[in-house]
Order: C-alpha cells, then structure tokens, then sequence
C-alpha cells in the first residue's frame, strides 16, 4: 500500500513542477481519525522549494489523481500533512490478494537472485544445549525465514567450534571419569566438566574400549568420542524444535595449512600485518585497535600460542566472503557483544565490504519456575538444559517465547505461563484464533454449504463495518511487517503483529454474526475469516509454530 501512495506522490511532485531525490514516506496515523495513510513531504520539501508547508500541500494535493474507488478523500492536517483515507470497498479488493496467494501472500522479491547465510546456534560442543543457546537458535532459524520469504537463497550454517582451549579441557573431562571406571583414584578438578553427561561419554569409551586407554596421554579418542556423542545430542535437541542446518563448518579447518601452505589463521595474521595492524609484545601477537582510536589493543594470539577467539572469526568470515554471499547475517549472544566488533574492523582493514555484514545479539534468558530464578552452569553440570524446557512446556511455546521480546532486551522465560491454557499465553492465544476459524469453516460447511474454493470472494467489498474494516486493513499489513523484519532483524515485531490480527479477529467474531447474516454478508465475513486464517498461517510459519485446526 505504501509503494501505491509514493508512485501517485511522485507523479504529482512531477506534475507540479517539483524536482527531489528525497524519500517519501508513508506512515500509518496512530488514530485512525487522520486517515488509513498519511505523508510529511510538504514538510520535507518546503525549504527547498521556499513555501510554506500547507501551500505546497495543497499544491501537491491538487496534482494528485487517484482511480475512482480506491481513495476516499485526501486531506491537510496540522503544519502540512497529508492525509489519505482510503474506500472501505478498496480495502476489501486488496485483500483478495491474501486469499488468492495463499502460502505466498506476503512474500516479495526483495532478495531475488541473491543469496544469504545465517549463521546461528553455533555451540561449543562441550555439552548439551542450555536454554540460552535456544534463545540464539530460535531467532537465528526465524530471520531465515524471513529472508526467504523475501526470496533470499538462504544457506543456514552452524559453525562447530571444534578447537581450542574448551575442546581439551572437554577431553581431558572425559579421560578422568573414563580413569574411573577403569578404577583409578582421581581428584577431579573444578575447572573441568562435572555434568553427568561426562560420565555417560566415559562409559560408552570404556565399553567399547576397555582398560585399552588407561596408560595413553593421547586425548584424542577422548575427545572424538565426546565431540560425536555430544554433536549428535545437540543436533537432536534442535531437530525437536525443527532447527536443521545446510552446512557445518569445522573451526580446526582454520587451524590447517591450504593449498597456501599457511592456515587461514596465519594468512589473516600476516595480512593485518601487512597492512600495520600487528604488533608483538608480552609474549603475544596483537591486533592493534589502538590505532583505530580503541583504548587497547586486542591480543589475536596468547602467549601461550593459542589463537583468541577473534582470529579464528575473522578466518572464518573470510571464508563467507570467498563462497559469495550477497548477505552475512551472523546471531550471537550478548557475550560477543565486545568481540565482533574487532571482527568488522579486521575485515574493513583487509578490503572486505562490511556492509554485507548484519548481526543480531540476543541478550541473556533467564527461567522462572512459580516465581523462583533457576541458575545455570554448564561447566558445574546444573545447567537449565534447553531439552528439558522442550519437555514441560512443548516446542510451539519455547519457539514463541524465545522470540516473544526484542533481541536487545534480556529474556525472562515464564516455565508456568508458558504451560497456561489460556489467552494469557501468547502462544495459547494466536494459535486459538486460527482454531477458532477452522471450526467455523467446519461449521460453515455443514451448515451453508460453504466449501473452499468458494465463489463470491467480491462480496468483501460490501463489508462496511469498523470491525471488518479495522480487521482487514490490518491484515493488508503483513507484507510490510516481513519487510520490517528483515530490514531490523526483528521477529519479535511478527509476533506483535499476529496478536493484533488476532485481538481484532477475536473482536470480529464476537461483534458480527457470521453463519446467522443473510447470505452475502455470510459469504464476505466467511472470506474474511478465510483471509485471517492464511496470514496467521503465513505467520505462523515464520515463527517456526504449528497451526492447529482444534484446540
């Protein structure tokens, strides 16, 4: 709808002599008294064209042509706005649109012949998945698909983080339960993995193994054998939530000579040095943000010769660049919050377009069970295990809570509302408004003969009432909110916007007769209702929820 106000805009701008490359935007009024539909350009431009703002509204105004019956009347409020308000019947014919695309209303070509990749959940594989790594998960599986709806080739990659410090220590975890078993005496270290899980790993190891590995200092089968078991349990855990992914990318490739003879982590060392942003001291090899007007200097390798997290990141998003990607949309957790910056810088530096890079942090969750905070630690092995919230509150409720609040706001998850069965449960509530159609159109058929695909969807055009209206100009709205998503990385805002179709879809029911009208405005309020239950289906699928027919 926006798109149709701007064209008839800019064709008046022209027809009144009136010459701009500046935006026109279209905002929708707070009350609906000021229209469906309204623009500031006489604001924007009245300094350039040296009038007052409500002259050139009315200029503007005059030049404006719309087609018979779409456009009620167009009027200037305040300093110069213009305001549209639109035919009621107009309304109705658009929203044919909803019924006759069906699973593609909303859909666009934004992202035609370009291709992105989201990488998200990418969990150490040093244990089971704690609700926090759900949160990422849920967000990173949802903006997916948003960019797919807007017809992005997307490639969903998990980035296995199969190296580094955590990975011994892993190991070593393993070989001293598997010690036990094989009857030594051993004084477990804090530091190390306590999870029971641990054990389990050891006892596969020793069933298959025997005392075979007691006198080895090689951690390898240790860790493999923790890597496979845990990777497959995490891989598990997301199939429940019905999270896959096309690729894995292993972090230990960056750690290997290519056909280079250097590993990626060297060539991104010795290209910042290159470029004069490596300097060595205390032991370690530093990236110096200094010079970039940073406080310090972030330290790329320790002193122990251990890559920091920040080398194997920027090796691997130059590895993104190189397969092409139109779009680089990374999720990470609030515990990257200082990191990835560096990264954007490090990339710049090297000549890489950071401007295809978008990421989203999601901030901390915590649960509450009956008003009491449950604590997590994975290395203690009381971690709140993202399996174990899957079990109590189902996979519909964890996807929409998750993503229920703003990715910037910390996340506490309600375990007993989650369980509710009632319209104080988001989740209880949107999928309750699209039962509730399906059992009218149940009802519409054996009582009307009503059956899908009907004739008489232009019957909507007679609707007139507030509540018809309000409800399908809403619903006129899904388009944009997909493009909103997508434009601020923000599922949230699908879930606000589904809620409001379903409150007014709620207050529609209640307030027009449907299967007791006479049968034309029967017909309408049952495509109506047709058109509300495929956007909440369209919705749903976004979010990753199911879309029951009963309730």
């Amino acid at each position: 709808m926006r798109e149709y106000f701007i064209e008839h805009i800019r064709t008046a701008l022209k027809t009144a002599g009136i010459a701009t490359e500046k935006d026109i935007q279209i905002e929708k009024p707070a009350d609906n008294k000021f229209g469906d539909f309204s623009t500031n350009i006489a604001l924007v431009l009245a300094k350039e064209c040296r009038k007052n703002p409500r002259q050139l509204s009315q200029e503007i105004t005059e030049q404006l042509s719309f087609k018979p019956g779409t456009v009620r009347k167009t009027e200037i409020a305040g300093p110069g706005f213009i305001n549209f308000y639109l035919e009621p019947a107009f309304i109705m014919q658009l929203l044919e649109q909803a019924i006759t695309e069906g699973d593609g209303f909303g859909h666009s070509l934004v992202g035609q012949d370009k291709t992105a990749i989201v990488e998200y959940v990418s969990a150490n594989p040093t244990g089971p998945l704690t609700i926090g790594r759900g949160r990422g998960g849920v967000l990173g599986d949802c903006i997916a698909n948003i960019l797919e709806a807007q017809g992005y080739t997307v490639t969903r990659e998990y980035y296995f983080n199969d190296a580094g410090r955590q990975m011994t220590i892993l190991a070593e975890s393993v070989r001293f339960r598997y010690l036990e078993l094989c009857g030594e005496v051993i004084d477990f270290p804090e530091t190390h993995y306590q999870g029971s899980y641990i054990k389990v790993i050891a006892e596969k190891l020793f069933e298959k193994q025997g005392k075979a590995l007691l006198k080895t200092d090689d951690l390898a089968p240790f860790k493999q054998t923790a890597e496979t078991y845990i990777f497959t349990h995490i891989k598990s855990t997301l199939h429940r939530l019905d999270i896959t992914h096309d690729s894995y990318f292993n972090e230990h490739k960056l750690y290997l000579p290519d056909e280079s003879d250097k590993s990626p982590n060297r060539q991104v060392i010795d290209l910042l040095r290159e470029k004069g942003y490596i300097d060595e001291y205390d032991g370690a090899t530093w990236f110096t943000t200094s010079k970039l007007g940073q406080e310090k200097d972030k330290v790329l390798v320790k002193s122990s010769g251990e890559p920091s997290y920040r080398l194997p990141d920027i090796a691997y998003h130059i590895t993104k660049f190189k397969r092409g990607f139109s779009e680089i949309v990374n999720i990470f957790g609030a515990d990257h919050i200082d990191e990835y910056p560096d990264i954007i810088e490090a990339l710049k530096i090297l000549g890489y377009d950071t401007d295809r890079i978008r990421v989203a942090i999601n901030q901390f969750v915590t649960t509450t069970v009956n008003g009491e905070t449950v604590k997590m630690s994975t290395r203690k092995g009381n971690a709140d295990l993202l399996d174990d919230l899957i079990d109590d509150v189902g996979a519909d409720a964890t996807r929409l809570f998750f993503i229920m609040r703003s990715k910037d706001s910390h996340l506490n998850f309600d375990v007993e509302l989650a369980k509710k069965q009632s319209k104080d449960n988001p989740v209880f509530y949107l999928q309750y408004a699209h039962a509730r159609i399906c059992s009218l159109l149940r009802m519409a058929e054996q009582e009307a003969g009503f059956t899908l695909p009907a004739e008489g969807m232009q019957l909507m055009r007679k609707m007139t009432s507030d509540h018809e209206i309000r409800l399908g100009f809403m619903l006129l709205e899904f388009p944009e909110v997909i493009d909103v998503c997508g434009r601020f990385l923000e599922p949230q805002k699908m879930v606000e916007y589904l809620h409001g179709v379903a409150e007014l879809y709620h207050r529609f029911y209640q307030e027009c007769p449907i299967l007791k009208a006479e049968p034309d405005i029967r017909t309408a309020r049952l495509f109506l209702s047709v058109a509300t239950r495929q956007v909440l289906r369209n919705g749903f699928r976004i979010l990753g929820i199911s879309a029951p027919e009963s309730m």
